[in-house]
């Protein structure tokens, strides 16, 4: 059923569905909308956010609610009610979109100056693309129009508006891209305040140009595109310049580049007098510079001659010097001095080793006498206690019962102490 009322007791909880009542002067009913916090659109109306005490009309399936025994609707579809409601969903999707960063100017593309094939998204049976060929034609005819026809109003046009960008996107050479259509109520121009309209002007990689209704007509459209158009005339105008004005400005260009070079080729030939005119004979300067040449060499060939016989002289008396200060005397002087060193060096060193040599031998006759292994070879013994190793020299340093060590010349022997005399 169809039931319109004003939104009163409004709650959003945590699941996602919105509750509310539905009143109007005489009655009040129970209303729930599952799982969306947006109202979906109809009849081309803008999306918007359901809020306390706003004018609704929705489409709704009367059912139950048994724990209470209350009735209560199950909204499908909603819609504000009244040019005001329609303002205000408006309004909250401009909000929305321009906290997204969607208008920053940041973010717009350049129209560019000379498009060579421009896109046109509008009615094809409708005044505004007459308007725009016309006005593309008189300015600059060589430029294409390619005209992606859609509906501009009803709730079937933002579905192929937004086709309409995909599909110029896969066209090759669309330098811009004009939307337009003409002017008419807040009803009217629903299809470009539609979020899915923004957005897909705002994706495009192609820069748009928003021509929607009249001069005073404001869409979410306009505020999206890079570049907004009072009408869609004034869209094409500002998308392609007039041909004559550009042939104008080019002669105009063209005059002012003659007319430079002609005044620099002026000051260059002038320059060119001048410079002439200071220059001097080249064969004169010639002239005096070869007999600089000469001079110059003379002068290096006596300055190269005094040169020399310095450096002669300077050589012999250094050689008479060197000769003076000859080491050759005194290396055979000292060699002979070296000689005899040698010699009583070496006649010191046999003595030396000689008396040295006789004195290990004595010593080491005497270490071979005090060599205890010597003794044990000629049948003595080393008695050592057990079990510090300690050397026995008298029997005091025994006990009776006491285990003792021997060492005789070929290994050792164990024993036990029996008596101690």
């Amino acid at each position: 059923m169809r039931v319109e009322g004003e939104v009163s007791n409004l709650r959003r909880p945590s699941s996602g569905h919105i509750y509310f009542t539905l009143k109007d002067a005489q009655s009040q009913i129970r209303a729930v909308i599952f799982k969306n916090p947006w109202g979906t659109r109809k009849n081309g109306a803008a999306e918007f956010t359901v809020e306390e005490g706003m004018s609704i009309v929705c489409i709704a399936r009367l059912t139950v609610y048994q724990p209470r025994g209350e009735y209560q609707l199950i909204v499908e579809t909603i819609e504000p009610r009244g040019l005001g409601a329609l303002q205000k969903a408006f309004e909250q999707l401009k909000a929305r979109l321009a906290a997204e960063g969607l208008f920053d100017a940041e973010r717009k593309k350049a129209i560019p100056f000379l498009p060579s094939r421009i896109g046109v998204i509008t009615s094809p049976s409708g005044a505004v693309i007459r308007d725009i060929l016309t006005v593309t034609r008189r300015r600059f005819r060589s430029v294409d129009i390619l005209l992606a026809p859609v509906r501009v109003q009803g709730a079937e046009a933002p579905t192929e508006i937004v086709h309409a960008f995909d599909m110029l996107h896969k066209i090759e050479r669309i330098d811009v891209i004009i939307v337009a259509r003409g002017g008419g109520s807040l009803e009217d121009l629903a299809p470009f305040n539609d979020e899915r309209v923004a957005r897909a002007i705002a994706g495009a990689r192609i820069p748009v140009i928003s021509a929607v209704g009249h001069e005073t007509d404001y869409t979410i459209a306009d505020f999206t595109a890079d570049l907004r158009a009072a009408t869609p005339s004034a869209a094409a105008e500002l998308a392609v310049p007039r041909r004559d004005e550009l042939i104008d400005a080019l002669a105009r260009l063209r005059l002012r580049m003659v007319q430079r070079v002609e005044q620099q080729m002026a000051r260059r030939g002038e320059a060119v007098t001048a410079l002439q005119q200071r220059l001097r004979d080249p064969k004169k300067r010639l002239d005096d510079a070869l007999l600089a040449l000469d001079d110059y060499s003379e002068r290096m060939r006596l300055a190269a001659l005094r040169n020399h016989e310095t450096k002669r002289r300077e050589l012999a008396e250094w050689t008479m010097r060197l000769h003076h200060q000859n080491p050759l005397s005194p290396i055979k002087a000292d060699r002979m001095t070296l000689l005899k060193h040698g010699k009583d060096l070496h006649a010191a060193w046999d003595k030396t080793f000689t008396l040295n040599k006789g004195r290990a031998e004595g010593a080491g006759a005497l270490l071979a006498s005090l060599n205890p292994q010597a003794a044990l070879k000629r049948g003595y013994s080393i008695a050592r206690r057990l079990p510090d190793g300690r050397i026995i020299r008298r029997t005091t340093d025994t006990q009776v019962g006491g285990e003792i060590e021997i060492m005789i010349a070929e290994g050792t022997l164990g024993a036990r102490i029996t008596r101690r005399d």
